[in-house]
């Protein structure tokens, strides 16, 4: 994964710093959560997008 797509994921764009990243990757985290979903399809979408955000961190 390039640095370009990891931050594609982060849906960061332009200047960013190590606190910025930690604070929409929390973010992201706490949205794309499993637990938040409570149909079955929502559930495994939010687990790939999930892997992603963590991937990229």
């Amino acid at each position: 994964m390039t640095v370009y797509e990891a931050l594609e994921i982060l849906e960061i764009s332009g200047s960013y710093d190590e606190k910025e990243l930690k604070i929409v990757y929390r973010k992201l985290a706490k949205k794309y959560h499993p637990d938040n979903f409570k149909d079955d399809k929502e559930r495994i979408k939010a687990e790939e997008k999930l892997k992603k955000i963590n991937i990229s961190r």
